[in-house]
C-alpha cells in the first residue's frame, strides 16, 4: 500500500496559504457583463431537452462509493512520471502513483461507478481502488489520449489520434473499432440520454457525433476555417454543446440534436477548458492565451464576469465539492493553485515541479462518472 494511505507521511512541497500569494495574484475580480459577440441566435433544440443532466452533482450530493473518501488532487507530472496524490484543503503530499509509460498527456479518470481511478498514461491503463489505493494490473493499451463510458457503464470508449475503440469496461479488451475522419484529442461529452458521444478533433477543426449503440458515425459538423475546437461541455438542459476554441477565443454553441452551430460567444484568447459551477449555472471557460477564467451564465448565453488568474497557461482541475474552491495547474510554474469562484482570490497554492498537467479533484458529488476529464452526472 502506497504511502498515499499513510497519515504519517511529511509533505516534501512547501503549502502558500491564503492572504500569502505571489505578487501576481488575480488583480481582477469578478465584474459586469462582458462584450459577446454572436454569430447567429440560438435556436431551441428539436428534440425534449433533460431537466437538468448536473442535478446529482450539486453540493454535498456525494453518491455512497464516495462519501466516506477524503478529498484529494491527483495530479499527473509530464517530467517525473508518475502521478501526485496531495490532501485537501492543505495540498500536503501522500503518495505517488506511477503512470504506464508516462507522457505529458497523462491524466486521471474515473471509473463509471466511482470505484476505481483509471491512470492513463502513453503504454497503457492502470486501475487503483479510489477507497484502498490498491493497484491492479496494467492494461497494455498504448495510444489513449481519452477515456470515456457508455450509458449504465456498459463500454470503455477509448480515444486516439485517428479511431475510437469500444472495450470491456474492466478488462479494456478491444470489442469494436471506429476510423474517425479526423485527428481526435482527449475532449468529449456525451448528450443527455448518453447515447451519442461527441468528439473534438483539432484537424481539420471538427466535430463528430458517434452512435455509440451502433458504434457508427452519426454526423461531423466541420468549423470556419483556423478554429481550434478544446473541451466540449453540454448544457444543464442538454440542448447545447459549448466548445471551446482556441484560435478564435471563445465558445461554440451547437446543437445538441442537431449538430449545427447556432452562435459563439467570445470569452479570452486561448479558450481551452470548460467546467460548469457547483450549481450548473456558470459556466467557467479558461483562457490560457491571457491567463484568464471567464463566467459564462448558461441561461442568459452571456458572459457575465471575467478573472485575471496568477499564470498563464493553466488548466482546469475541479471545483470542490462544496464549491468554495477551483483547483488548477500551473505546468510551467510547477504548481497547482485555487482560486475562489466568487472573486478569483487564490486561496492555496501548492509547489511540486516538474510539469503538473491534467489534474484531477476527486471525489466529487455525482451519481456516476462518464469520464474524460471530469465529466460527472
Amino acid at each position: 500500500m502506497v504511502c498515499g494511505l499513510l497519515s504519517a507521511c511529511e509533505s516534501p512541497v512547501p503549502f502558500y496559504p491564503p492572504g500569502k500569494g505571489a505578487p501576481d495574484d488575480p488583480v481582477i475580480g469578478l465584474g459586469g457583463p462582458a462584450p459577446v459577440v454572436v454569430a447567429s441566435r440560438p435556436r431551441a433544440t428539436a428534440s425534449p431537452a433533460a431537466a437538468d443532466v448536473y442535478a446529482a452533482t450539486r453540493t454535498g450530493m456525494l453518491s455512497p462509493a464516495t462519501r466516506a473518501l477524503p478529498p484529494r488532487l491527483y495530479v499527473p507530472n509530464a517530467v517525473t512520471g508518475a502521478v501526485d496524490v496531495l490532501a485537501l484543503p492543505g495540498g500536503r503530499l501522500v503518495g505517488r502513483i506511477p503512470v504506464p509509460g508516462g507522457g505529458r498527456n497523462a491524466r486521471v479518470v474515473p471509473s463509471w461507478n466511482l470505484k476505481w481511478l483509471w491512470v492513463v498514461g502513453r503504454d497503457g491503463l492502470l486501475p487503483v481502488h479510489a477507497r484502498s489505493g490498491r493497484r491492479g494490473r496494467v492494461r497494455p493499451v498504448p495510444g489513449v489520449r481519452g477515456l470515456y463510458f457508455t450509458s449504465r457503464g456498459r463500454e470503455a470508449v477509448t480515444v486516439s489520434a485517428r479511431r475510437i475503440v469500444f472495450r470491456d469496461p474492466v478488462t479494456m479488451r478491444a470489442r469494436a473499432a471506429l476510423r474517425l475522419p479526423c485527428t481526435g484529442t482527449p475532449h468529449a461529452d456525451l448528450t443527455a440520454d448518453e447515447g451519442t458521444l461527441v468528439l473534438a478533433c483539432v484537424r481539420p477543426g471538427m466535430l463528430v457525433s458517434v452512435d455509440l449503440a451502433r458504434r457508427v458515425t452519426a454526423g461531423t459538423l466541420t468549423l470556419p476555417i483556423g478554429a481550434s475546437p478544446q473541451q466540449v461541455r453540454l448544457s444543464p438542459d442538454g440542448s447545447l454543446f459549448y466548445v471551446a476554441d482556441a484560435v478564435r477565443g471563445g465558445v461554440w454553441l451547437v446543437d445538441a440534436a442537431r449538430l449545427q452551430a447556432t452562435g459563439f460567444i467570445v470569452t479570452a484568447p486561448g479558450a481551452s477548458g470548460l467546467l460548469p459551477s457547483r450549481d450548473a449555472r456558470t459556466l467557467y471557460v479558461l483562457g490560457r492565451g491571457d491567463g484568464s477564467l471567464t463566467a459564462v451564465d448558461f441561461a442568459a448565453r452571456r458572459v457575465t464576469g471575467r478573472r485575471r488568474l496568477p499564470r498563464t497557461g493553466a488548466a482546469l482541475g475541479g471545483v470542490t465539492a462544496d464549491g468554495a474552491a477551483l483547483w488548477l495547474t500551473a505546468p510551467a510554474a510547477g504548481a497547482v493553485y485555487a482560486v475562489s469562484p466568487d472573486d478569483g482570490g487564490v486561496t492555496g497554492m501548492v509547489r511540486l515541479g516538474g510539469r503538473p498537467v491534467n489534474a484531477l479533484l476527486y471525489p466529487q458529488p455525482a451519481r456516476y462518472s462518464l469520464g474524460g476529464t471530469a465529466h460527472f452526472r
